[in-house]
């Protein structure tokens, strides 16, 4: 049986390229999942009409943005746990993953008072009437829904932490058996199920994130280490709010989630705008985004990755860790980006016509329009692997407020960029679409910036020094001018 003793007495294996992908490939894995339930989602709407998929991909987005904060500070409970674990205090982690189950409770009720107050939004932005009325009630399920957004976040952040990633993936490959067949049934009406369209959409959706944080949360509470804390200190001390550990959740994980919901805002504003031009640009731009997902989604989840192992190797007192996990990533995320890019270039005839298969003159405008769009996009594909790395390994040291700082003052000034040139100006669409991929450029080129300082190494999560017996900043060091000799990456 298994002791709190025992559970500080195992020590971190070197940093190594087996131990990258044994925690990466499962949560690439588990991101093809989101990207598959995304895309067949958009692909059974695009099979009722252009209008649909374009809502869902709006009010899906939308949907997103109104519980990113949240969603970023229950998704920060993966670098919590993980400087718990690599600093030997894997019973804090236990401990951490409770505060993250208060977070999500009381965040819900917020989310749902949302609902009516966003929801005009639509209208007001100047989409159709025909692609508001199929959005907004869309919208609605998806926030109805986003407590098992929240609780799955939350627990697939404590086995990531703890480096159990193929719980993970098991967990959402499950959501996905689960809301690919019911998104069909729903959607098109199959046998006994009703015809709901858009509706059943996100009733399939639904589903699929439940089933995911049931399986989650079962296995938390069958870990031996949760079952130790239990054990020692009954289910009252398993649940206990612990100030210390709730404080820092939101103190590193509010940049995290604050800047997430300021970077979907701006992209989001960006994307109702560039569907405000017509709802040709809408349909071909929500094609683009389908296809620019399964690049990004598997970049997204070596940056998950990264916080992690990074997370682990700071709570461990291992700097050095730390930058050679950057560095081996980076090399594999660029590696993947540069094939995305190429299949985006001498693919896009094809991959289009996947989603405009009619033969009709708007399909064939969509078509084109879309191709060029996802030509273009091949540009940016190794800016995001730069940027999700490089921010990945800053957050997970715990330098929150700097990628904050820097991805959405870049985000917000590419939405500024998109209020001038559409609304006012009515530059092309084509124009538009490339100032977007110059910002996430620039983006690219900040994160490097930053971590190439190495004021992240100074940032204590768990542990801070203290002066004359008071605590002191932990992001006091990090924020000093910049040493002279800068370390290598």
């Amino acid at each position: 049986m298994q002791s709190r003793t025992d559970l500080r007495q195992k020590p971190l294996p070197p940093v190594s390229t087996r131990r990258l992908l044994a925690m990466a490939v499962p949560i690439i894995l588990s991101q093809a999942t989101e990207t598959v339930m995304m895309f067949a989602d958009r692909l059974f709407l695009s099979r009722v009409s252009l209008v649909h998929l374009a809502a869902g991909m709006s009010g899906g987005l939308a949907s997103f943005v109104f519980g990113a904060v949240f969603i970023g500070m229950a998704g920060y409970m993966n670098t919590l746990v993980a400087h718990c674990y690599g600093s030997g205090r894997r019973e804090d982690g236990v401990h951490a993953a409770s505060q993250g189950l208060y977070l999500a409770l009381g965040a819900y009720p917020i989310i749902l008072l949302l609902i009516p107050l966003i929801s005009p939004l639509f209208r007001v932005i100047g989409h159709s009437p025909a692609q508001v009325a199929l959005e907004t009630p869309y919208f609605g399920l998806l926030m109805s829904g986003s407590i098992f957004v929240l609780l799955r976040s939350v627990f697939a952040g404590y086995f990531t932490g703890i480096g159990h990633t193929r719980l993970v993936l098991a967990a959402n490959a499950t959501g996905m058996v689960i809301n690919v067949p019911l998104n069909w049934l729903l959607i098109f009406g199959v046998g006994p199920f009703p015809e709901l369209g858009i509706v059943g959409a996100a009733l399939g959706t639904i589903g699929g994130s439940a089933t995911a944080a049931g399986v989650l949360i079962v296995a938390f509470l069958r870990r031996p280490e949760v079952r130790t804390v239990r054990r020692e200190e009954g289910l009252s001390g398993l649940l206990r709010f612990r100030r210390d550990l709730f404080g820092r959740l939101l103190r590193f994980g509010f940049p995290v989630g604050f800047e997430m919901f300021l970077n979907v805002f701006a992209f989001n504003l960006f994307l109702q705008l560039m569907h405000a031009y017509s709802e040709l640009v809408a349909a071909a731009i929500t094609i683009v985004f389908s296809f620019d997902i399964v690049s990004f989604i598997p970049m997204v989840g070596m940056g998950v990755a990264v916080s992690a192992l990074v997370g682990q190797e700071q709570g461990a007192g291992r700097p050095e860790g730390a930058r050679k996990v950057t560095r081996l990533a980076l090399r594999m995320t660029l590696g993947y980006a540069i094939l995305m890019g190429l299949v985006f270039v001498f693919g896009a005839p094809w991959l289009t016509a996947l989603f405009a298969p009619g033969s009709d003159a708007f399909s064939r405008e969509v078509e084109a329009l879309a191709r060029i769009m996802l030509r273009m996009a091949a540009l940016y594909t190794m800016a995001d692997a730069t940027q999700l790395v490089f921010a990945g390994s800053l957050r997970g040291a715990g330098d929150t407020r700097a990628v904050m700082v820097i991805n959405s003052s870049l985000h917000w000034l590419m939405a500024v960029l998109a209020v001038v040139g559409i609304v006012w100006l009515r530059l092309d669409p084509l124009v538009m679409w490339g100032l977007f991929i110059g910002s996430l450029i620039v983006i690219g080129v900040g994160m490097i910036l930053r971590y190439r300082t190495g004021r992240w190494e100074s940032i204590r999560l768990l542990e801070y020094p203290s002066r004359d017996g008071l605590p002191s900043d932990p992001y006091e060091d990090a924020w000093r001018a910049v040493p002279l000799e800068i370390p290598e990456i």
